[in-house]
């Protein structure tokens, strides 16, 4: 049995068309690249959700969320629970700077869609680049990604 999970997270994307993703090494799933976000606090949007997150995470105010790009549901343990996660992945756009993250051990990288579609690791959401590269007014729902 999986405890269910809401969660948000935004794709935050550079004028010049790179992406900004943290590169965590989860102890049980392993090492990915992820977009700022995580769990939604009781009562919260997905819109709320990730306007919180992107300031704990990158110590950024703005941007704020344009549209949601996808959602999609997948299996991890979360601080040793197994977890079911459904996510809403929102994309906005902002210069390419800095975060002053919370945790100064924390990877991030502003990564082209290139080097996106190079990177070794997994990538949550899956697809990211290909979900970047086409105009969508609708977003994409992925469904579980075992």
């Amino acid at each position: 049995m999986r405890t269910p999970r809401s969660a948000a997270r935004i794709v935050v994307v550079s004028p010049e068309g790179s992406v900004f993703l943290f590169r965590d090494d989860h102890p049980y799933v392993g090492t990915h690249w992820l977009p700022p976000g995580g769990g939604m606090e009781a009562g919260e949007t997905p819109e709320e959700a990730v306007r919180r997150e992107l300031q704990e995470e990158t110590g950024w105010t703005e941007p704020a969320p344009e549209r949601l790009l996808c959602t999609w549901v997948h299996d991890f343990t979360h601080q040793g629970v197994p977890t079911r996660q459904y996510e809403n992945v929102y994309v906005a756009y902002g210069p390419l700077r800095d975060p002053v993250p919370e945790s100064p051990g924390q990877h991030w990288r502003w990564l082209s869609l290139a080097e996106l579609d190079a990177v070794r690791e997994p990538v949550w959401p899956p697809q990211l680049a290909d979900l970047l590269r086409v105009d969508r007014r609708e977003p994409v729902h992925l469904g579980f990604v075992g």
